[in-house]
């Protein structure tokens, strides 16, 4: 069977030539599905051979996979009430527990949920895991990572809000970074970063990167000790809104320590001291990114959009 083409988009900027260690120089954009409204969240499923990704203002997360193209999986994904709102109601950030759950980042519902029916098998059914700081209801919980021991950090910028950092029923009275522990305690990591987003771990997890996408714009890092604790904050990358289309937003880390950060112009690609080797210019907004199992492929999420790049795994 001949693969499918599919349109191409962008390109990439190569800074250093250690990128090209990276991705190939004839490597393409590919544009995989589109007429979305603002996607986000991408989780690639590795025994279904597919990806699952938000769509966060219809409340929906969409499937795709070679074989079926653009399927929505699931619906309600973040917000579960019944009274009609706007906004950002729907899923952010999906991720898998240790047990192969999927765990979203619920705006609408302001919580860190699981859902309790199979993966195979979706239906709109949620646990929360963790929906309060201090008895304070959370803002929007947007993106998480899990350790190897099981901790899992998130962010909590105020994006699902309707009135976003003014809404009304704004409860807790910062912009945080989380840790939940094994033992469900919660800890803060952070609460200075105006807006908190996109989270990641380096492959030893001695270093916790997060991405502010508001004033001033910036990638932070944190050192960890062995047991998840902060010893050192400390700025890792500054950007600016005025080099192309985006912010910081998610990211992730590869298993050689390499961060792929969305950002302005697509994906910005750094060495772990900090050092930009170049681009994934995807021509929009681009809201985070995923690999697959190998990583020879980094699919992106991108304003209505949903594109890929091969790499060299």
């Amino acid at each position: 069977m001949e693969a499918k083409l599919y349109p191409t988009t962008g390109s990439v900027e190569r800074l250093d030539p250690a990128i090209n260690q990276l991705i190939s120089e004839n490597a393409v954009i590919e544009i995989l599905a589109k007429g979305h409204t603002w996607t986000e969240g991408p989780l690639w499923i590795e025994k279904g051979q597919y990806l699952l990704y938000s769509d966060i203002p219809p409340n929906s997360i969409f499937k795709w996979s070679e074989k079926g193209g653009k399927e929505l999986y699931l619906k309600p994904s973040g917000y579960t009430g019944d009274t009609p709102r706007g906004g950002e109601p729907g899923s952010n950030a999906l991720l898998l527990d240790s047990n192969g759950a999927l765990v979203l980042c619920q705006h609408g519902d302001r919580r860190m949920a699981r859902m309790t029916s199979q993966i195979s098998d979706p239906k709109p059914l949620f646990k929360t895991i963790i929906d309060r700081f201090e008895g304070k209801r959370f803002n929007s919980p947007n993106d998480a990572i899990f350790d190897s021991k099981g901790n899992m950090y998130f962010t909590d910028p105020p994006y699902g809000l309707e009135g976003n950092v003014d809404d009304p029923t704004k409860e807790v009275d910062f912009q945080g970074v989380y840790r939940l522990n094994t033992e469900e305690n919660l800890e803060v990591i952070d609460k200075d970063m105006a807006r908190p987003n996109g989270i990641a771990l380096s492959p030893d997890e001695k270093t916790l990167y997060v991405a502010n996408s508001q004033f001033p714009p910036n990638y932070m890092q944190f050192d960890l000790s062995g047991d998840g604790q902060v010893v050192n904050r400390e700025e890792f990358h500054l950007t600016s809104y005025d080099i192309g289309k985006g912010a910081p937003d998610g990211m992730k880390v590869d298993k050689n320590g390499i961060i792929w950060a969305t950002g302005p112009g697509g994906v910005l690609v750094f060495q772990p001291d900090g050092k930009l080797l170049g681009r994934i210019r995807t021509g929009e907004a681009t809201s985070n990114c995923a690999f697959n199992a190998d990583e020879s492929v980094l699919y992106m999420t991108c304003d209505d959009y949903l594109m890929r790049i091969k790499l060299k795994a």
